[in-house]
């Protein structure tokens, strides 16, 4: 299994990720790593994401995330650190 958001392999730690929000009428979801889930939605508000539905190409094209991505590519699949 893969993470929707940075495509590295999820090992153990596994969340998943409404890419329409459940407050906006969303019901898939999609699994990622908790860092990545915690730097959609620090960066998302629901309503934005709503609008970008499930693109996480259009989520990467985000200054911020495109360099978390970048950062968090060559790390191991359990990788955990604190995000803001």
């Amino acid at each position: 299994m893969t993470c929707w958001l940075c495509g590295r392999p999820i090992a153990t730690r596994l969340q998943w990720h409404h890419p329409v929000p459940k407050a906006k009428k969303g019901r898939g979801t999609v699994p990622v790593h908790p860092i990545c889930h915690r730097t959609i939605h620090a960066n998302f508000t629901n309503a934005q994401l709503a609008r970008i539905g499930d693109d996480p190409a259009r989520l990467r094209e985000n200054e911020v995330v495109a360099k978390f991505v970048a950062w968090v590519a060559d790390k191991p699949p359990d990788f955990h650190a604190p995000t803001r």
